[in-house]
């Protein structure tokens, strides 16, 4: 279906593209505003539109405007196995909630998220980079034998930079994509077992933030607390944290940092907010109990759910996923919306993308490095 801006460009000719709109509205102020692959077909228009797109300048622009959407990934499992993930839209209209961003073949696991690039797992070992809105893959073999804490951009030298833990270790090193250097060590996750597992950490402030007491037979700590890496710094510190139960998760919520607990007994979760980043105060800001009743007519007759929390555009979200079914509730503990797929498995990795199509040199610089080919489906 050829969209308004192409129709209206056909009409217009292809000298004067647009009939009483100066050519720096089109492109500012239209333009810039669509997602990545209208753009793109935008581009096929005419030639004075594709140079004006295709600009570092313009790029950047259009990444500022896109929004940071939930990931969400089915997986398809018997037969050919593929990974589909989709951004998850909850202010599009009904049908077109979920965004696709890439199939992948094969089963990866989204490890960590910034500017729209994802760092992907596959079989818990192979680590890889892809942009999945210009559809670019590299593998990063340098990184064997680590698990990925998080990821940042660092601003002085424009890298995107990694951080790692040596397997079965406390060690950390940090890695910057492209570099032909190994992962550089930058301290010591102190107190914490080597064989902790940290959750999706969230970035705020220049700093990345764990929750770290999930499981407590695993970590050597008698208190809870938020452990904190400097981007700039690169160095560690530790924050107080509320007194939340031992399954409890980090997220970015309104400028700040939240926590959430669900409870698998009362179908309750809780979420706490960090209220003044300074002096380390937090509170007890909602607890929603989740439609099991409602969500039970779907066909489930276990409450044994994964939720995950987010906040988009100052809303608070909260998706529940089991099988091939995913739930969108409200703050109000209201079902809002529902999705399904026969033959797959729905999960939420607490991640968010900010789909971006401004080029990255650095994946030239890996061996290995494809463009709309396998993985890409």
């Amino acid at each position: 279906m050829e969209s308004p801006l192409a129709t209206m460009a056909t009409s217009a000719g292809a000298t004067h593209l647009h009939r009483g709109l100066p050519e720096e509205i089109v492109v500012w102020e239209i333009l810039v505003r669509l997602p990545p692959k209208p753009l793109l077909r935008c581009r096929a228009v005419c030639r004075a539109w594709r140079r004006a797109t295709s600009t570092r300048a313009f790029l950047q622009a259009h990444h500022a405007r896109q929004r940071s959407l939930p990931i969400v990934s089915w997986s398809r499992y018997g037969g050919p196995r593929y990974e589909d993930f989709l951004a998850f839209d909850h202010k599009a209209a009904a049908g077109t909630r979920l965004q696709p961003l890439a199939r992948l073949e094969d089963s990866f696991e989204p490890e960590a998220s910034c500017e729209g690039l994802l760092i992907l797992s596959k079989d818990g070992v192979c680590l890889s980079v892809c942009n999945p809105a210009t559809r670019q893959y590299a593998p990063l073999p340098q990184l064997s034998g680590f698990d990925v804490f998080g990821m940042y951009a660092h601003r002085p030298t424009g890298e995107y930079r990694v951080l790692l833990r040596r397997i079965y270790h406390t060690d950390c090193y940090v890695f910057a994509l492209g570099s032909d250097q190994p992962p550089r060590h930058v301290g010591v996750l102190e107190g914490v077992a080597t064989s902790a597992y940290l959750e999706k950490p969230t970035l705020l402030r220049h700093s990345l933030h764990w929750y770290i007491v999930h499981y407590p037979h695993l970590y050597q700590v008698g208190h809870r607390d938020v452990i904190v890496f400097d981007t700039r710094s690169k160095s560690f510190r530790r924050m107080r944290a509320p007194v939340v139960p031992d399954k409890s998760y980090i997220f970015e919520m309104d400028g700040t940092l939240g926590i959430y607990s669900y409870n698998d007994t009362t179908q309750i979760v809780d979420i706490w907010v960090l209220r003044d980043y300074g002096s380390e105060v937090w509170g007890h800001k909602y607890s929603v109990e989740l439609p099991a009743e409602e969500i039970k007519r779907f066909g489930w007759w276990s409450c044994n759910w994964h939720v995950t929390v987010h906040s988009v555009d100052g809303d608070v979200l909260l998706l529940v996923t089991h099988g091939g079914w995913m739930f969108h509730v409200g703050i109000d503990g209201k079902l809002v919306d529902s999705f399904h797929r026969d033959g797959q498995h729905a999960s939420t990795c607490k991640l968010s993308l900010k789909q971006t199509l401004v080029p990255h040199a650095f994946f030239a610089a890996l061996e290995g490095y494809v463009v709309n080919t396998s993985p890409f489906l």
